[in-house]
């Protein structure tokens, strides 16, 4: 399903810190020992990885660019050296991403004879052409529980009209709650999106949205993003096929003259003429997914991830290299799966399959990830058992005192109280690093937990854990290069990364999610 909710993402205004460990995981006995394959990453192997990775040649690695470009060739030419296997099953390592960076459309909109230009009475981000002679009106645009605005009303292959807010019972409570309280159907920052996708799942081949109360507020952001013309980028399948246009009084009031004071659904006769051509520019970019077959439970995946993109160039022409942020989790990736194919070829590989997952359009907005979990998933969801997600582990947080051999882990304990456990016994067996989980609090301001590619798993109720050394004066900056790197601490993390997944990968039953998905 497609649907323009652009509007929505620039327009959303958008853990307990104390971990205590209820019950033991176990970890299983190991028939291999996974020791000689760990001990394969190397701080020399990384560094000499990262000097290539997260160098000037590669111009910052920006999604779309040359530089990102000769990223995934590298990443290519790694897993090919190693004999490693693409996952898609045409033997393609490259998964494409479908980008565009989105500009304000330009046209005209006419509604029963009068023009309305893009900007000041009708607001849209998608293209939207054709001439239709009828809408379908449908109140409030809500369907829950028994209450349905769509009952006896066919709106498949039709515009509707939706205006905000939510049904209201005649002494002033609100239907769905029965009381005062609204419901997320009248919040503006999630209403626009709920009413947008039932109209679509409906059949609807596109939406009206009336909502004067905000309409100045939208109309913000559509000067701004006209003003600045930059774009942001965003999943093409999140475009144009189902257009959202918002109107306020004057133009709703065109399509419906008691559009505020009529609730009921119906069919509207109308002259509508849409004339809006997209400007949005396509954006080439693509994961790079590579796969190990599990010898016992094939079919259960082991995700581990990390992002291939950065922030490319600056105005002035510096690069931003990236070598943390996530050159380091990149490189370690890499050594991973080596030590994992090293076990292969020695007869030893891992029960279940383990999936080298690199995404692209981190830095836009967790794009590549969120285009493998939520539209083309490679492997199904269903049988993910977890993904371990890397995003920067090569430096040490100068905000941050006491023992230098420390990772911020984040996510381990949200869905699966059994994933968190075994990380922490798999940690005092084998790696001894001080874990911190200052971010884990669900009330850290930084949102953490929201801001890396484990999310997109973790919304879908697979378990993660994110690791993770904290930002630093480098970040997102110029000086983030390869040689302010601490490879002793990287080879450590990494390790640590493969112990875990390797557990993961072998134990007897899979992590068990024993929470609910927030």
């Amino acid at each position: 399903m497609r649907l323009i909710l652009l509007l929505l993402l620039g327009l959303q205004m958008a853990c307990n810190s104390s971990q205590k460990t209820v019950e033991s995981a176990t970890i299983s006995t190991q028939v291999v020992d996974p020791v000689p394959y760990a001990e394969t990453i190397t701080q020399d192997e990384l560094k000499e990885m990262l000097y290539t990775y997260a160098s000037d040649d590669f111009e910052g690695r920006e999604t779309g660019q040359p530089g990102q470009k000769k990223a995934v060739e590298y990443l290519r030419a790694y897993y090919q050296s190693l004999n490693i296997p693409a996952a898609k099953s045409n033997g393609d390592y490259f998964q494409k991403v479908p980008l565009e960076i989105e500009q304000v459309p330009e046209g005209t909109v006419s509604l029963n004879g009068t023009n309305y230009e893009l900007g000041q009475d009708i607001l849209t981000f998608s293209a939207a052409e054709g001439r239709y002679k009828e809408i379908i009106y449908v109140g409030y645009g809500v369907e829950e529980g028994e209450y349905s605005d769509y009952t006896n009303i066919d709106v498949n292959n039709k515009f509707v009209l939706i205006k905000a807010g939510e049904p209201l019972n005649e002494d002033g409570t609100y239907t769905l709650s029965g009381s005062k309280e609204k419901s997320s159907w009248n919040n503006m920052s999630e209403s626009i999106g709920k009413k947008s996708i039932l109209a679509i799942e409906k059949g609807a081949i596109g939406v009206f949205f009336y909502d004067d109360s905000n309409y100045k507020r939208y109309k913000s952001h559509f000067d701004f993003r006209k003003r600045n013309q930059s774009g942001k980028m965003a999943l093409k399948e999140a475009s144009s096929d189902h257009p959202l246009l918002m109107l306020n009084k004057t133009s709703a009031t065109a399509l419906y003259p008691d559009i505020e004071g009529n609730d009921q659904p119906k069919t509207l006769a109308a002259d509508i003429e849409l004339q809006i051509k997209s400007a949005n520019l396509e954006v080439d970019s693509e994961n790079v997914v590579a796969f190990i077959k599990g010898s016992e439970k094939p079919e259960e995946y082991v995700v581990i991830s990390s992002h291939l993109d950065h922030i490319g160039i600056t105005a002035d022409g510096q690069i931003n290299n990236g070598a943390d942020d996530d050159g380091s989790g990149t490189v370690a990736l890499l050594e991973i799966a080596e030590a994992f194919k090293k076990a292969l070829d020695e007869g030893k590989g891992p029960k279940r399959s383990m999936v080298f997952l690199h995404v692209t359009g981190e830095e836009k907005g967790l794009l590549g990830s969120r285009y493998y979990t939520d539209m083309d998933p490679i492997f199904p969801l269903a049988q993910t058992v977890t993904n371990l997600n890397i995003d920067m582990i090569g430096r040490t947080d100068p905000k941050r005192s006491g023992n230098r051999n420390y990772l911020y882990l984040i996510g381990s304990d949200k869905l699966s109280t059994e994933l968190h456990n075994l990380s922490e016994e798999i940690n005092a067996k084998y790696t001894q690093i001080e874990f911190d989980y200052k971010y884990n609090d669900e009330n850290d301001r930084n949102r953490f937990y929201y801001r890396s590619d484990h999310y997109n798993f973790a919304k879908n109720n697979i378990p993660i854990i994110f690791y993770f050394n904290g930002t630093h004066a480098d970040y997102h900056r110029p000086g983030d290069t390869p040689d302010k790197i601490n490879y002793d601490l990287l080879e450590n993390r990494t390790r640590l990364i493969f112990y875990t997944a390797w557990e993961v990968a072998n134990r007897a039953n899979k992590v068990v999610v024993d929470k609910a998905s927030k």
